[in-house]
């Protein structure tokens, strides 16, 4: 899925020059993957490369979209790129046997690539770049005529949960703030209209996808509670490191998603902007 995962005592890859708010453990990339098939529904069905041929992927992490763009198009071919090392290393162990990928290290701010793709992706990955813009720039540059984007991004003043849990709202501000002050963006989603059109983008819309659950659905209400708790609290040990967040809040914050998980009358809602735009 998304959001942004801390790694225990690693704020940075070593090949990028700024603070990178997700993780490189086996544990998270492990998590990356589970959260790529939580979402793949709500994030895919608006999303149609069945008439192109070469996507390049930005930002391909651990592999765990890539996996799904190869099995959901299965005439595609990608060209994958991410700046991290550990990523790229999990991606090429999970996926590096496909001839259909190729895995590449590379600046997303300023890809250098000769051939030119007919569609791009980028999910869960503009929130975490010092310059969304030049990502966006160096994406349009490499697309064909009339090529397609596709781009999910995380719109986190969306969160909503009740009955009203105080500890996680307070972890959920100190997490925002924390990436906010570290080179990135928990709101880019409502941006990314402006974004595109600035960067030269034509024949730009916008849509917004929701998660509601209330009553109507139980299961996948309290599902989705759950995860959201494995999801938020990942960033625990470095956020208070940081000291910007107290133990207490952080137990607190645990009872809370579980009280509301088992909460008859519990209430989960988020909503992430999708764009899609051609070149």
């Amino acid at each position: 899925m998304f959001l942004y995962n801390l790694f225990k005592g690693e704020t940075m890859d070593q090949s990028s020059n700024f603070p990178y708010i997700h993780g490189f453990s086996p544990e998270e990339q492990n998590r990356l993957r589970t959260q790529a098939l939580f979402g793949e529904y709500a994030i895919y069905k608006e999303i149609n490369f069945s008439k192109v041929k070469k996507v390049l992927e930005i930002g391909c992490g651990t592999g765990a979209q890539t996996e799904i763009l190869l099995r959901r198009f299965p005439d595609l071919k990608l060209t994958s790129i991410d700046m991290s090392d550990k990523q790229l290393t999990e991606a090429q162990r999970l996926l590096g046997n496909n001839p259909r990928v190729n895995f590449l290290k590379m600046d997303a701010q300023n890809i250098q690539l000769e051939e030119k793709f007919d569609g791009a992706f980028i999910c869960w990955m503009l929130e975490h770049v010092p310059s969304p813009e030049k990502v966006l720039a160096s994406a349009l540059k490499s697309l064909r005529q009339d090529g397609v984007i596709y781009i999910t991004e995380v719109m986190n003043f969306s969160f909503f949960l009740d009955p009203y849990s105080p500890n996680i709202w307070k972890f959920w501000m100190a997490f925002n703030d924390y990436q906010y002050e570290n080179a990135g963006d928990p709101f880019i989603g409502a941006k990314l209209g402006n974004l595109l059109q600035k960067v030269g983008f034509k024949d730009i819309q916008t849509r917004v996808t929701t998660w509601h659950f209330d009553n109507r659905s139980p299961e996948q209400r309290k599902e989705t509670i759950l995860f959201w708790k494995e999801l938020m609290l990942s960033g625990a040990d470095q956020l208070l490191k940081e000291n910007v967040i107290s133990e207490e809040v952080i137990e607190n914050s645990k009872k809370e998603f579980d009280n509301v998980a088992n909460d008859s009358n519990a209430v989960f809602y988020y909503s992430f902007m999708q764009a899609e735009a051609r070149a």
